[in-house]
């Protein structure tokens, strides 16, 4: 099974140089424990673009398509045989990078 794991946060790229050693680390783990699919951290909210082109040509709105306080900095894709193991895994990797994870199985 694979898992959408996502890094939630309410500041981008501010991952210190302990807790970037810490992810380079995890990250290590997860790909000897054949786990590693794909990870990436994401610029901050206030560079997205929301695209809508569901009634007629598309619209494009810069922001966010949520305001909140807290969104999604970074996330990583992991292979795992269960829901269980995601979990387990999600647990090291919060305590890693230092943030609140969200794990959801893909369909």
């Amino acid at each position: 099974m694979r898992f959408f794991v996502s890094v939630i946060h309410d500041k981008a790229n501010s991952g210190t140089p302990e807790e970037m050693a810490a992810i380079d680390a995890f990250n290590e783990t997860l790909v000897a424990g054949g786990h590693w699919v794909f990870a990436g951290g994401l610029a901050g909210p206030d560079t997205a673009t929301v695209i809508d082109g569901r009634d007629g040509p598309a619209l494009f709105t810069d922001g966010p398509f949520v305001e909140t306080k807290e969104f999604v900095a970074g996330f990583w894709v992991w292979e795992a045989p269960d829901l269980d193991v995601a979990l387990k895994l999600a647990a090291a990797g919060s305590q890693a990078c230092n943030r609140r994870l969200e794990v959801r199985p893909f369909l």
